[in-house]
C-alpha cells in the first residue's frame, strides 16, 4: 500500500535493533483516514473468504480492524492482553511474546464470541517474529474457528514471522514490508496489497 510506505518514509522512526517507530500515525496518535483505507483494503482482499469476525489484540490492531470488520459487515472481537473484573465468562486464552516489550503476556478472548462457525480474520500492526498472530491463531483454534487469513499493516521481512505464519497454513497479506532497518533507514520490498 503506497500510501502507507510513503507515511512510514515521511514520520517513521528506525530505534535501532529492528525497532521501527511509528507512534505518530499507528500505535500512539492515530491517523484515522490512513487506518480507513487499510481496513477497507483488508475486507477488499479477503472478500471471498465468508468472514465472520476480524480479530485483533489490543491496542494498535484495534482501529485498522474495526475499519475492516465495518466493511466487511461483521464485529471486531479484540484479545486482552490482562483480563478485567468483567470477563467472568469461559476464557480463550494463550502466551505471546512481545518483540517490542520484550514480554510474555497471557491474552484471552471471551468463549461466548468465537465457535466454531466463525471464519476469522486476523489484523494486526506489526509482523515480526509472529508471535501475537500465532497467539490469536490458537485462541480461534480453541474456539473451533477457521482462521481464514491474517492481514498486517507493517512486516518486518527480515524477521521469521511471515514463515512461521506460513508454515501453520495461513495467508498472510501485508501493506507494506520492510527488507531492512539498516542505518537508520527503511529498505522495502514488494507488498502483498
Amino acid at each position: 500500500m503506497e500510501e502507507l510506505v510513503k507515511r512510514i518514509q515521511q514520520d517513521g522512526n528506525v530505534l535501532g535493533d529492528g525497532v521501527l517507530k511509528v507512534d505518530s500515525l499507528i500505535n500512539h496518535q492515530v491517523d484515522p483516514q490512513l487506518m480507513k483505507n487499510m481496513g477497507e483494503l483488508f475486507a477488499k482482499v479477503f472478500a471471498e473468504r465468508k468472514i465472520t469476525k476480524v480479530v485483533t489484540i489490543e491496542s494498535s490492531g484495534i482501529a485498522p480492524a474495526i475499519f475492516c470488520a465495518l466493511e466487511l459487515g461483521v464485529p471486531m472481537i479484540f484479545a486482552r492482553k490482562s483480563k478485567s473484573l468483567t470477563m467472568n465468562e469461559e476464557l480463550l486464552t494463550a502466551s505471546v511474546y512481545s518483540f517490542t516489550k520484550q514480554v510474555t503476556s497471557t491474552i484471552s478472548i471471551s468463549r461466548k464470541f468465537l465457535s466454531e462457525s466463525d471464519n476469522v480474520l486476523i489484523i494486526d500492526d506489526f509482523l515480526a517474529n509472529g508471535q501475537a498472530a500465532k497467539g490469536l491463531i490458537e485462541l480461534c483454534q480453541q474456539a473451533g474457528a477457521s482462521v481464514e487469513g491474517v492481514g498486517i499493516l507493517i512486516e518486518k521481512s527480515f524477521q521469521d514471522g511471515r514463515e512461521l505464519l506460513e508454515s501453520m497454513g495461513i495467508d498472510v497479506v501485508s501493506l507494506a514490508r520492510i527488507q531492512s532497518l539498516n542505518d537508520g533507514q527503511v529498505t522495502f520490498i514488494e507488498a502483498d496489497a
